[in-house]
């Protein structure tokens, strides 16, 4: 087996782990940099850590990222997170990738073709089916990108696109979508490979979602390495879902989605190495595994960015203008006002000061001011 395949299968190993959490249909990966870590290695020993909630996940995202979390997070899973993070807040990863995975949930299927792996953090099951937000300001230093953007051209542009994927992943890819005859093959480290007919609805699905998976990838890289050399460098948060697995699972067979699921791996693998490239190390994935998605696939974890809000000093109640001690409070500060003004004006014209000679200094304004060893006089 070509040992530069099983490298770029450096998720399996991680997902895997889900094995071992039985009876959870969802499920959460933290995938952490070789150079810098973030994440505590393998706290699933802990029985405390082996299941969360979605809003713990994403106090943890939030975290992260540098930005508190919610005052509405317990006690306990206050004590989760410092059980899966490291203790350094000044050290925080300059990217997070969260990719929600829909359609897969038991990873057991996969354990014969599990490897070592080092970027793999922890796993753990999630306990609540619920979504959950992770809440931005506009304050916040943090820099939001979708990766799942759909890919909207014409059939010569996508068969452009297919050809690009199958090269990048070692694969090939003959025929067109004109021609009805476009077939994508990709050789698995399994031994293996996994044939896409592009015509079926559920093929197509699953090699678009690939596509803007790394189209999404690529194009934040790209974005990031424009900014790279500004002296301010927001946090940026990739995030996104992938629906090709569920897709596959429209076949109903255990073979061919294992298969995707493979070449999904595939992919991330790559995907993970340019990311940490480019971010030094400084990055950290978040993999939620959505076994159950609904129908209209929309993420289990969503990213609201709140306007900055504003308080305007105002009257609790109505005001009586025609009140006794209303007016009488108003007429004073208008009396007040109006004599301290009167006074400042004549103060700030009238008063000088006039030199009689070089140790008596003449004061030529309003009253007398006494010092120590001088008198000024009113003139």
């Amino acid at each position: 087996m070509d040992l530069r395949r099983l490298h770029l299968l450096v998720l399996l190993s991680c997902l895997c782990l889900l094995q071992a959490l039985v009876g959870s249909s969802n499920s959460v990966v933290f995938l952490d940099g070789t150079g810098n870590r973030y994440v505590r290695s393998h706290p699933e020993a802990d029985s405390e850590v082996t299941s969360l909630s979605l809003p713990e996940v994403a106090a943890t995202i939030s975290v992260l990222l540098g930005i508190a979390p919610p005052m509405s997070l317990p006690v306990e899973s206050s004590l989760k997170l410092d059980k899966i993070l490291l203790p350094n807040p000044f050290n925080r990863p300059r990217a997070i990738v969260m990719l929600d995975v829909q359609g897969i949930g038991d990873m057991s299927q996969t354990a014969g073709h599990s490897i070592s792996l080092v970027d793999c953090a922890f796993s753990s099951r999630l306990v609540s089916s619920s979504k959950a937000q992770i809440e931005l300001s506009q304050e916040d230093a943090v820099n939001l990108f979708s990766i799942d953007e759909p890919l909207e051209c014409d059939a010569a542009c996508i068969d452009k696109e297919l050809g690009n994927l199958a090269n990048w992943l070692g694969g090939s890819y003959v025929g067109s979508i004109e021609s009805q005859d476009g077939k994508l093959e990709f050789p698995l480290a399994s031994g293996t490979s996994l044939t896409l007919h592009v015509l079926k609805k559920a093929d197509h699905t699953f090699a678009l979602s690939l596509v803007s998976l790394v189209n999404g990838i690529r194009m934040a890289i790209e974005m990031h390495e424009d900014f790279a050399s500004s002296i301010h460098r927001p946090v940026e948060l990739l995030a996104g879902s992938f629906t090709g697995i569920k897709a596959l699972n429209e076949y109903g067979s255990s073979d061919i989605t294992q298969q995707g699921l493979e070449l999904l791996h595939m992919t991330l693998g790559k995907l993970f190495g340019l990311l940490k490239k480019s971010y030094q190390g400084e990055v950290v994935g978040v993999i939620i595994l959505n076994e159950e998605p609904s129908s209209n696939s929309e993420s289990m974890l969503d990213v609201t960015i709140k306007s900055r809000s504003l308080r305007w000093l105002e009257e609790v109640g109505p005001v009586n203008a025609t009140r006794p001690e209303v007016l009488l409070v108003r007429k004073t500060l208008a009396w007040i006002t109006g004599i301290i003004l009167l006074i400042s004006a004549l103060i700030g014209a009238d008063f000088k000061v006039c030199h009689v000679n070089h140790d008596k200094p003449k004061v030529c304004g309003l009253g007398y001011i006494v010092g120590f060893d001088t008198m000024l006089e009113f003139v």
